[in-house]
């Protein structure tokens, strides 16, 4: 069964990259506004989702001394996934367009494939642990789906060709939850490192990309509205230990 909410939850991620195509009619004003409350609502889910969910069940599988040093790792190894492949998240329909687009969408495609291995895991733990982290990803892969697009946009690719090379790059995630799900037949203590390694990725995301985006808006109802939806995203994954749901 967690076979098929894997693959289902994965393919689901992946058909978001067609949500660029439809931002193109909205007004930028009215985008940014948008995009922005999306980018507070997925900082405020993907810390929840660590320090409500992750680390609590990873402690289930590992101990001390091997999951927080695979939090850290996997933090670490994030920013030098950033660093190397130039994969930088963008959150608004007109970002500063770059030379290395295509180096972005392998690095994209690289964060899907992790992304894949990841929720395989999690489904692997429980359900509610799997439906946990498709929807921190789900959250955060929205904004940043709309942003990629427009970069392609404004970089010369055509609307089909944009359209075309994101829904490949997020595609990546169904070949990582197939060999997440390879991995974890070897039933060893595999589940509870893809969950540290989550976790690890979970927090430099909403440290270093999402939260400096929050800082930038102006003191005022913005401001407010951003802390808001970041406490919203909280409260979701706070309800979701209320949940029930066991594999």
């Amino acid at each position: 069964m967690s076979i098929f909410y894997t693959l289902t939850s994965t393919i689901l991620i992946s058909l978001l990259s067609l949500v660029g195509v439809f931002t193109l009619s909205l007004k930028p004003k009215l985008l940014n506004k948008f995009i922005m409350s999306l980018v507070s609502l997925s900082a405020g889910t993907m810390m929840g989702a660590v320090f409500f969910h992750l680390l609590p069940e990873s402690h289930q599988y590992l101990r001390e001394n091997q999951l927080y040093p695979t939090v850290l790792i996997s933090f670490l190894s994030f920013f030098l996934i950033e660093k190397t492949l130039h994969w930088q998240h963008c959150h608004k329909h007109d970002c500063e367009v770059h030379s290395f687009g295509y180096m972005n969408l392998i690095g994209d495609g690289l964060h899907n494939f992790i992304d894949g291995i990841v929720i395989a895991g999690a489904y692997a733990a429980d359900i509610r642990m799997g439906l946990i982290t498709t929807l921190a990803v789900i959250i955060h892969e929205l904004p940043q789906e709309i942003g990629d697009f427009g970069v392609l946009i404004h970089a010369g690719f055509s609307k089909r060709k944009a359209l075309i090379f994101n829904l490949f790059s997020a595609a990546t995630a169904i070949v990582g939850a197939l060999v997440g799900i390879y991995l974890l037949s070897a039933g060893s203590q595999l589940q509870g490192y893809l969950l540290s390694v989550a976790a690890g990725g979970f927090l430099y995301i909403a440290a270093s990309d999402l939260l400096p985006e929050m800082r930038k808006e102006p003191v005022g109802k913005k401001l407010l509205l951003s802390v808001l939806m970041f406490a919203l995203g909280i409260f979701l994954m706070l309800a979701f230990t209320w949940l029930p749901l066991e594999q």
